[in-house]
């Protein structure tokens, strides 16, 4: 286990509208407001056709390959995350979500693009004096968070 100390900041509660990308839109909040580091919370509703990784088709292989799953309809969605700045220091989202409709969850990775169904409401925690870096990987192929 690696860790560090951060500060609680400043809270923002934000509505992501429809046809809003999530990874885009909160990246882009993040470095309007100078934010670097942050947890982050989510609910709403995500639109059909958007794309979720939902995890390495082999497990533990020497080659990692994501898998994808495209949203077939509109889903009810509960989620958390964490952004933190890649090594040029722009502010790079790392967010799960499950997704649910009827008695089917989809559970995956924002990352490749995951559409709002007319809202989605976000708590942003800004996390202050905090030394965590997300840092490209190649051996696995995916940027760690080095705290």
């Amino acid at each position: 286990m690696k860790y560090s100390q951060a500060k609680q900041g400043r809270v923002f509660v934000i509505r992501l509208e429809d046809g809003d990308i999530i990874h885009k839109e909160l990246e882009g909040f993040c470095k309007e407001k100078g934010i670097k580091a942050a947890a982050v919370t989510i609910v709403g509703g995500a639109d059909k056709k958007s794309e979720l990784i939902v995890g390495p088709e082999k497990g533990r292989s020497a080659t990692i390959n994501p898998m994808k799953h495209i949203l077939d309809n509109v889903y009810e969605v509960s989620g958390t995350g964490t952004i933190f700045p890649d090594e040029k220091g722009e502010p790079l989202l790392h967010m799960h979500i499950a997704c649910g409709r009827h008695t089917k969850t989809i559970t995956g990775c924002v990352r490749n693009g995951v559409r709002v169904w007319h809202i989605m409401e976000v708590i942003l925690f800004e996390l202050v004096d905090s030394s965590g870096v997300r840092c490209f990987n190649s051996e696995i192929g995916f940027s760690l968070l080095i705290p």
